[in-house]
């Protein structure tokens, strides 16, 4: 059997925490490490344990999680630790905040189990989350904010059909439905995510969201 994913859960509410602990710990393939309810309490247990994924929540005491997930996954920490982000905060500024800070991956407290389990899943594999009501609707409320204006259009780094894909992306579809949407196969489509996140120096699916809403290639 493969090692479990190893999950740390930072929550200011006991009960959620409780009831995160008891879904994760019911999986075969993870287990809980530790729990906290506050950010710099999680900062620090995290750099301790070393966990796989810390599971943050965003408006806690003494340190936001925000804050703490720049510290253990911001730009120059050295070896980050993977952050998903779960709130109940859907349209909050917090979002695009919290994936600026260097989250892997944003999820709604009121997502089910299920949703919640494949996000960890897919985080801890090196993979990018981001709950698609959430994408789809970030830049519209805050692209005056989001978006500088004296920003290019777009990359001259990238093909015509990267830009396409990029934008795809920026709009919540996932493989599957970038390939449904170009009319080519996911391994092309996983061709063109490679080479986008290669050329932009970019380190997952989650900054290509945030690069190209800083660009004005969502729409």
């Amino acid at each position: 059997m493969s090692t479990p994913i190893r999950v740390l859960i930072c929550d200011d509410q006991a009960l959620i925490r409780t009831g995160f602990a008891t879904i994760i710990d019911a999986q075969p393939d993870m287990e809980v490490v530790g729990e906290c309810g506050d950010g710099r309490t999680g900062v620090e247990m995290a750099r301790r344990l070393r966990p796989d994924l810390v599971v943050m929540d965003v408006r806690m005491p003494v340190l936001d999680g925000i804050k703490a997930t720049a510290q253990l996954a911001g730009a120059g920490v050295e070896d980050p630790v993977k952050v998903l982000v779960v709130t109940t905060f859907n349209l909050d500024e917090y979002v695009y905040e919290a994936l600026r800070a260097g989250a892997s991956g944003f999820l709604l407290k009121d997502a089910p189990p299920p949703q919640l389990l494949h996000g960890i899943r897919t985080v801890a594999t090196g993979s990018a989350l981001l709950a698609p009501e959430v994408t789809r609707q970030l830049v519209g409320k805050y692209a005056a904010r989001i978006r500088p204006v004296d920003e290019p259009a777009a990359d001259p780094a990238l093909t015509p059909r990267e830009l396409e894909v990029l934008r795809l992306i920026a709009d919540g579809q996932s493989n599957s439905e970038i390939a449904a949407t170009l009319v080519i196969s996911q391994e092309t489509v996983k061709t063109y995510v490679s080479r986008i996140l290669t050329k932009l120096d970019l380190r997952d699916r989650v900054q290509a969201v945030v690069y190209a809403y800083r660009r004005g290639l969502a729409t």
